[in-house]
């Protein structure tokens, strides 16, 4: 039995080490801030392509807002409103106010804690025995 699990191991070496060489280097290419800037979506179309999105259509239906009425209160806008609409949505932080990464992390911190013995916060922890 083990001579075969050798045999299999050594065939599976020589085939992945063979196959090594066939598989070809991504390569990646540095781009500057005009040509980032200048391919993000901004204005109307950003605007346009955030009510496309099923988060946003429910909370629109939450409120008691249809898509349509929606997409013609943005053709409505100014560009002057739209450009100040379209930088507070860029302003804004992508996952909230970090509340929750903060609570996860502390709970996290006393779980390792208990378990290594140096609090006793949980009463389903085992601190591990030294």
């Amino acid at each position: 039995m083990a001579r075969v699990l050798k045999l299999s191991y050594i065939a599976f070496m020589i085939s992945a080490l063979t196959f090594t060489g066939l598989i070809q280097p991504a390569q990646a290419v540095m781009i500057g801030t005009g040509e980032a800037v200048a391919t993000a979506p901004s204005g109307r179309a950003h605007l346009n392509a955030l009510l496309e999105r099923p988060e946003v259509q429910s909370q629109f239906e939450t409120l008691g807002i249809s898509k349509a009425d929606a997409q013609s209160r943005v053709a409505a806008m100014s560009d002057a409103e739209v450009a100040s609409l379209d930088d507070k949505i860029g302003s804004l932080p992508a996952g909230g106010d970090g509340i929750i990464g903060a609570l996860v992390l502390i709970f996290v911190i006393l779980l390792i804690t208990d378990l290594l013995g140096f609090t006793k916060v949980f009463p389903f922890t085992h601190p591990i025995q030294r």
